[in-house]
């Protein structure tokens, strides 16, 4: 007998698991509320999609059980969802660190997972909302928008709440809930920071400028690219750091990550002696943030040989640890991922099933899995779909 699987998300899990089921012979609906599939995926990457990474391992990924992903990841890699593209006759190219952008369009993954969904003669209920989950003998009773529908399996790929524009919802972490399935508390991940007016007031003048950082806490630190804006600093460094900040906290940027006091900005200072520090600076970083700094009364201004070598000693010291508090982020509205979810320690690893629940499955963003910026949340949103799709192939 055919089993009936309905999935929760026409998401980038829920969609490449719809595939697979149905290829698997299984009778499968995917409801969603919006009227487009793949949303988020298509406005992924400045709408070019960064579908995975050449570097994928658990230490990429932020979660209470940090061993959790690792089962998914390894049964499912990159270099499995790479041979699909290839599979496609997608073009594709690499960016930093590893990344993998599709040359055309975000269209091309979500056409993908289409037409993976077409050869398993998967059904979708679109702009229907779930309004409801009650428990059957049998499976599961949803209350929609469009009527109940009665399933077997339910498959959980809601996503997180991050992008609230698209349509992203609490629901999964409700269902969760309802079932007595503990939830890690959300928030949102790979997100800009705001500032404090007053150093807000001095650096949004320099909204548009971009360099190559080093950005730190206590615990991680990330040499990528900042970037000002007019609410607050972003940039792939920023993004990173943001999945690790705590309210409060200070981080630390280093300015020029690549420079040694005595082997390069000792020399620099040296061989334009008789210049104003500002143009000397100004050799290496913007000038605008040159001055910003000294609006701020982190640097002096004063010609390069009025500067004793204790002073010096201080300006590169500055320069390198410049420690900022943010006044906060700019919340679930330009997050790229929400942190936190549906505990770990209440599904496995394996099948992605509930434990005390045995019919009911959660899959990608809606688990406490949160991945780096640079294509890992998509990775584990094919990975986790992966084992789910596999388990439920022995049924």
């Amino acid at each position: 007998m055919q089993t009936k699987i309905t999935i929760i998300g026409a998401g980038a899990a829920g969609l490449f698991c719809a595939g697979l089921l149905g290829q698997q012979g299984h009778d499968v609906t995917v409801i969603d509320n919006g009227k487009k599939l793949g949303r988020k995926i298509l406005m992924s990457g400045g709408g070019k999609c960064n579908f995975t990474n050449l570097n994928v391992e658990a230490n990429h990924y932020i979660s209470e059980n940090r061993h959790f992903c690792k089962s998914a990841l390894k049964r499912f890699s990159q270099w499995d969802f790479i041979q699909l593209v290839n599979q496609y006759g997608i073009a594709y190219h690499e960016k930093d660190h590893g990344q993998l952008f599709c040359d055309n369009s975000a269209q091309d993954i979500v056409d993908i997972l289409v037409k993976e969904c077409q050869k398993g003669q998967v059904k979708f209920m679109l702009k229907t909302q779930l309004e409801d989950v009650n428990e059957e003998q049998q499976g599961f009773k949803l209350s929609t928008s469009q009527g109940c529908v009665y399933t077997d399996k339910l498959i959980v790929a809601t996503g997180g709440q991050s992008m609230p524009a698209l349509g992203m919802t609490a629901i999964g972490y409700k269902i969760a809930e309802k079932f007595s399935i503990p939830v890690v508390p959300v928030k949102a991940g790979l997100v800009p920071f705001t500032l404090h007016k007053p150093l807000l007031a001095v650096l949004s003048t320099l909204a548009g400028i971009a360099l190559s950082v080093e950005v730190s806490n206590e615990r991680i630190s990330f040499k990528e690219n900042l970037l000002f804006t007019h609410r607050g600093l972003s940039g792939p460094a920023i993004l990173q750091i943001s999945s690790y900040w705590q309210a409060g906290e200070a981080i630390t940027i280093n300015l020029l990550p690549d420079f040694n006091f005595e082997d390069d900005f000792k020399p620099l200072l040296d061989n334009n002696r008789n210049q104003s520090l500002k143009n000397c600076l100004a050799q290496i970083l913007p000038k605008r943030l040159i001055e910003a700094l000294i609006q701020l009364n982190l640097i002096v201004d004063l010609t390069v040989k009025q500067l004793t070598p204790t002073q010096q000693q201080a300006l590169y010291q500055t320069l390198t640890t410049w420690n900022v508090i943010p006044n906060g982020t700019e919340g679930y509205r330009t997050a790229e991922v929400t942190l936190g979810g549906v505990s770990c320690d209440a599904l496995s690893s394996k099948t992605m099933v509930a434990q005390k629940q045995p019919n009911l499955y959660f899959i990608g963003e809606v688990v406490d899995v949160a991945g780096w910026l640079g294509g890992y949340n998509f990775q584990w949103a094919w990975s986790s779909a992966f084992a789910c799709a596999q388990a439920l192939s022995q049924v």
